[in-house]
């Protein structure tokens, strides 16, 4: 109707299924108090039935031809708020406050977000100044995996999510439930965000330095891989493992988040 051909290039695969449309907004629990950010509004699809369960609903999209897709779609739901913009390069705050939502209140983000751009804008969120309280979001199932991966078999993204929360996968869906059909299948994951990080701020700098160096060559055990990656010798790095009650032969994807931890703390003293 509009004319409007979908860009490869900014991740446009829409997801137009009405059942998995409905699980993905039950998932987030939004009731008609909640305040909704959904990051990459498309044409509308999911937009409309949060907007008919929230209270607002602000909605970002970054190509403008999409916006007279959206007003058409959104006719008559007077409590969305249509942003344009590149999400990556806007002040939340600001973006929230001119939706109406006051400092400090608590909201949720809900989307199905460019693949492309998923590490940028799960930092955006998750280093926020006011955080969102719950992060619903469509993956690559690959990556959703990944999030929520336990000790074993974790990543630095893993990790990196959950020092602020709990990930776990809600459902996976097929890639023909969009349009147009991508290459692989997707996942609801969902993000119980903590209500303060399980890493103290003060200390979150020297913990991923610590974290990014332990994952810089994960096939090798920890006493090697930290040592290269901090540029230390190997004597200290294992005195700090021996502080942090850790095996030096133990690998980055076996560590939890205490225990990287520890392990920061170790070589803080």
């Amino acid at each position: 109707m509009h004319g409007v051909r979908l860009k490869k290039s900014l991740g446009q695969n829409f997801l137009g299924d009405p059942v998995w449309l409905n699980r993905i907004v039950a998932a987030a629990g939004v009731a008609a108090q909640d305040t909704v950010l959904e990051i990459g509004a498309g044409a509308g699809s999911l937009t409309r039935p949060l907007a008919q369960a929230a209270q607002r609903v602000l909605a970002v999209e970054i190509d403008g031809r999409l916006l007279p897709v959206l007003r058409a779609v959104l006719a008559g739901l007077a409590n969305v708020h249509l942003h344009h913009g590149d999400i990556l390069e806007q002040d939340l705050g600001q973006l929230l406050a001119a939706a109406g939502l006051e400092s400090g209140a608590p909201y949720k983000v809900v989307a199905n977000i460019p693949y492309y751009i998923t590490a940028p804008i799960l930092r955006m969120l998750l280093e926020a100044a006011q955080p969102p309280t719950l992060l619903v979001l469509t993956l690559q199932y690959e990556v959703a995996q990944r999030l929520a991966a336990g000790p074993g078999d974790m990543s630095l993204l893993a990790l990196s999510v959950q020092v602020y929360g709990v990930p776990h996968i809600v459902g996976r869906i097929p890639a023909g439930a969009f349009f147009p059909k991508p290459e692989v299948d997707s996942a609801i994951v969902r993000v119980d965000l903590h209500a303060v990080p399980v890493v103290p701020a003060p200390e979150l700098a020297l913990f991923f330095r610590v974290a990014r160096a332990g994952f810089g060559q994960r096939r090798k055990q920890l006493l090697n891989s930290l040592a290269a990656g901090l540029g230390l010798g190997r004597e200290p790095v294992r005195a700090a493992l021996e502080a942090a009650g850790l095996e030096p032969r133990r690998r980055a994807e076996t560590l939890a988040v205490p225990e990287w931890l520890a392990l920061a703390r170790a070589f803080f003293n």
